[in-house]
């Protein structure tokens, strides 16, 4: 049998070939550096040479970094990530079924969402913080007045996590879930809905057994992106946190005061978790779509 022949590479193959390559290397290099130092051996320094192979920078991690508790900023941007995912998902699949109907002013709440996407980082964050701070003096105005002695000495501050922190990161991840959902039902076939209807399904029915499958991986998307932006946002966040740190805030200022490779083993784990959370999202979305076109 003659073998195929194989075409001449075109003229430009090579020079784009090299451009992708420096591209990729750019992308992932420092990242894989971080990955490599952070297994030093306990001589190993922030630089190259590679001084031994172990995991006791790992260990020293684990023990803790002077005065910063890693483990609570661990958890808080843990929870705060699943509950800026949940709002995520949640507000994304209603505000995409609103739309697939002609909303009055839809237009308009539509760039008003997207806005944030366009806007610097940090202004969103100084200005959710001033609000929060306004929000602050209007309260202890109000308990002044009531004369709500108590009530006024037990009062901090409206900035926190669960409040300031969450606004500020879904003005990052709510854009993005909306554009995803916008296009997933602007390529949705009505008629399944109307073939559910049809055969005497309420609209729960319809929504919970002929949409949600069908769109359960985008939904998985959604959460994914809903997480991981969350995860190491650190300029909206900066100004919205109130008196506690998330983790990539603490790994933002421990750049300047640790010196060994520890900094490195924080970074490889706060990576691994991102990584986990995208493989376990692709292995779901995976999963969801052939449950959807497995047949019956």
């Amino acid at each position: 049998m003659t073998p195929p022949i194989r075409e001449p590479r075109a003229p430009g193959f090579w020079p784009l070939a090299i451009v992708f390559a420096l591209f990729v290397l750019f992308l992932y290099g420092p990242m894989i550096t971080i990955f490599v130092l952070s297994f030093q051996g306990p001589e190993g320094g922030l630089t190259f040479p590679l001084r031994g192979v172990s995991l006791h920078w790992f260990y020293k991690l684990a023990e803790g970094l002077g005065t910063v508790d890693i483990g609570a900023a661990f958890r808080r941007s843990l929870a705060l990530g699943a509950v800026v995912m949940a709002f995520t998902v949640v507000l994304s699949v209603l505000a995409g079924l609103a739309f697939r109907k002609k909303l009055k002013g839809g237009n308009a709440l539509f760039f008003v969402t997207v806005a944030s996407l366009i806007m610097p980082s940090i202004i969103i964050s100084l200005g959710i913080g001033l609000q929060f701070r306004l929000l602050d003096t209007g309260i202890k105005g109000v308990l002044t007045a009531m004369e709500a002695t108590t009530l006024l000495e037990g009062y901090g501050t409206a900035l926190g996590l669960f409040s300031s922190a969450l606004g500020a990161h879904l003005t990052w991840t709510l854009p993005f879930g909306l554009l995803i959902m916008f296009a997933v039902f602007n390529r949705f076939n009505p008629a399944y809905e109307e073939a559910a209807r049809d055969l005497g399904a309420t609209p729960w029915q319809a929504f919970r057994h002929v949409v949600l499958p069908l769109i359960g991986p985008s939904i998985v998307g959604i959460g994914m992106f809903g997480f991981t932006l969350s995860w190491d946002e650190i300029a909206r966040t900066s100004q919205a946190i109130g008196d506690v740190n998330t983790l990539p805030l603490e790994l933002q200022g421990l750049t300047s005061t640790v010196t060994t490779p520890s900094i490195y083993a924080l970074g490889t784990v706060t990576t691994v978790v991102s990584l986990l959370v995208m493989a376990v999202a692709l292995g779901a979305a995976a999963l969801l779509r052939r449950r959807a076109v497995r047949p019956m």
